[in-house]
Order: structure tokens, then sequence, then C-alpha cells
């Protein structure tokens, strides 16, 4: 699963075209995609997010995967001037099926997000018990009422092309 972001430009556009460039590197294909939400930006103020989570199928590694979605991310413009700082994309490895994996660069699932409403709310339609760091799972999460609110239904699930058998 690849938690998607955009809070800068045409979000939704944004959303969509990563989408469509993860659809079409080789050795991926999206099956689907959540709904799409808006929240409110985690650190310095700036303008609100959209968010997704798109369930793949690959063939890749997981740092292979990685490695695609930070293509993804270069290809689209994305700049790493600011710690959580707006971005007109932004491409996490949550989950590798049910794999743990912690290397240098790479920690999956992703450490924080138990802690993301904006992560989770949107992960949860598409698999309802996901892999969560240290074994946890959503059940032992306290999950604050109020965060949630901040999680907000924006849009449809983003379009996923049919794709071909993956090479």
């Amino acid at each position: 699963m690849v938690g998607l972001g955009s809070n800068l430009g045409d979000r939704l556009a944004n959303l969509q075209r990563a989408v469509d460039l993860l659809a079409a590197r080789e050795g991926l294909r999206v099956l689907r995609t959540s709904r799409v939400y808006e929240t409110a930006p985690v650190g310095p103020p700036q303008p609100d997010y959209l968010n997704s989570v798109a369930e793949l199928e690959t063939s890749l590694s997981a740092r292979e995967l990685l490695d695609a979605c930070l293509g993804v991310e270069r290809e689209m413009g994305r700049e790493r001037a600011e710690r959580w700082g707006p971005r007109v994309i932004d491409l996490d490895l949550l989950t590798y099926g049910r794999e743990e994996i912690d290397e240098p660069g790479l920690t999956v699932p992703h450490p924080r997000m138990h802690d993301r409403a904006f992560v989770l709310v949107p992960l949860l339609e598409l698999d309802p018990d996901p892999l969560l760091p240290d074994g946890r799972t959503v059940g032992t999460l306290r999950l604050v009422t109020n965060t949630l609110a901040d999680v907000q239904p924006f849009s449809p699930a983003l379009v996923v092309m049919p794709g071909l058998p993956l090479p």
C-alpha cells in the first residue's frame, strides 16, 4: 500500500497523475485506491492536503518500489526543501504485503502511519487489518475523535486504468 498526499496546485489532479505514473511503471499495477480525503496539514502553516491510499500489485522488491515512488515524486517536481512542508506530491510506502523491513532509508510498515488519521482512514478502506509498526493492530490504537474529524471525504476513489500483466 502506498499513501498519496498533495497540498499544492491542483491537488486532486496531482493525486490522479501520481496514480497514473505509478501504473505506467514496469513491474507495478495499481489495483484500486481509497476515496480521497481532505486533511489538515502536519507541520508548519500550509494549505490543507488531499490524501488517498493505493493498493498495488508488484514484482518489485520493497526497495525498488520505494525507488519507483521517489521517481514519481521527482517527475512531478517534488522538492524536499522543508521537513513536513507543502508539496506537490508525497508518496509513502506504508506496507509491503505482510513484511516487516528495517533497513537504512526503508522502514515498513511506515513507522508513523498509526499516528496519522490521514493515513489510517483511507488505509482502512482497503485493508481492515493492516500490518502496523511494532506488531500493533488497529484494535489496540487509541484513536482520538477530534483527530478523525480532521479527515473529511473529498471525492470518490481515483480512476485506475485496467492494467496489463506484470512483466
